[in-house]
């Protein structure tokens, strides 16, 4: 059967919006109706700017939200956000197993305060343990943030013991708690040399993938070709984006802009630029798809 223009057009539309990254970006929700996009700390005036100022500039260019470092001042940044609408979608905080105190002691007061907010604890994994003893202490901090509701993510951070999100995965299963996942940075995965094997370290990751964090790169090199702002390097970001969309990941996607030169807003704002583009079909796609029609 001979099929009509329109749904030619439309038979090759859709591979197409199914390999997009998210749905049609809009303003003020993180530039997408699918996942949300919010922005580290480190790229928000970390211990320059109050909560007020960094909830101002988010809100204005259409961040989702902030991931933040640490527990400092956490009522009033969770209050401050929650007024204008965005979130707090993590706190960046350490474990080091073997130490005599593993994680800090204020984490307990901080998972109360996080009680009833959609705020994970992006853990990192240092120190140099044996998987056992790993997976006992991640675990014991899962325990206490299940109490409150709170999930918690593993943040590979290359050199530390969880260095990738295969090592991730690893510890996850091995602590096997219902709270208890995984994220992907990017540029630590890039690091540690794994830009070959991004396909598969996706797949195996996604069933228990609560985080990721991305920015523009190249494909090595040292932390300044590694973590750009978004838009720039090498690396095929679109491509990406559709492998973590194949594998059903809704979740919410960070702006990694650690050490990244220049005003922040404006890259910030540049970020949010290209993100948009990489929400939305390439105009040369649907000119492509017309003139086959």
């Amino acid at each position: 059967m001979r099929m009509s223009a329109p749904l030619l057009l439309i038979g090759f539309l859709f591979p197409l919006y199914l390999g997009c990254a998210v749905l049609t970006a809009s303003e003020g929700d993180g530039g997408s109706g699918s996942n949300p996009f919010f922005a580290f700390d480190n790229g928000v005036g970390r211990g320059r700017w109050a909560p007020k100022e960094q909830v101002k500039v988010l809100k204005d260019i259409g961040y989702a939200g902030i991931g933040y470092t640490g527990t400092q001042n956490l009522p009033d940044r969770l209050k401050v956000f929650k007024s204008r609408g965005l979130t707090v979608f993590s706190l960046y905080v350490h474990c080091r197993v073997g130490s005599q105190t593993p994680y800090p002691l204020q984490l307990e007061e901080a998972v109360k305060q996080l009680e009833g907010t959609q705020t994970m604890l992006w853990l990192t994994v240092q120190g140099k343990p044996d998987d056992e003893e790993a997976a006992r202490v991640v675990g014991e901090i899962a325990d206490l943030a299940a109490k409150r509701s709170v999930k918690v993510a593993l943040y590979p951070h290359h050199g530390f013991f969880v260095a990738t999100a295969r090592d991730a995965v690893r510890i996850v299963k091995r602590a096997d708690r219902k709270n208890l996942g995984v994220s992907i940075n990017l540029c630590h995965e890039l690091r540690s040399g794994n830009a070959k094997d991004l396909d598969d370290i996706i797949k195996e990751a996604a069933p228990y993938l609560y985080l990721v964090s991305i920015n523009g790169a190249d494909l090595e090199g040292n932390w300044d070709r590694l973590i750009q702002p978004l838009g720039q390097g090498a690396f095929d970001m679109r491509a990406f984006l559709g492998k973590l969309k194949a594998t059903g990941y809704r979740g919410p996607i960070g702006l990694q802009c650690y050490n990244i030169r220049g005003d922040q807003k404006e890259n910030l704002e540049a970020s949010m630029k290209s993100w948009r583009e990489l929400c939305s079909p390439v105009e040369s796609e649907k000119d492509e798809a017309l003139n086959k029609e």
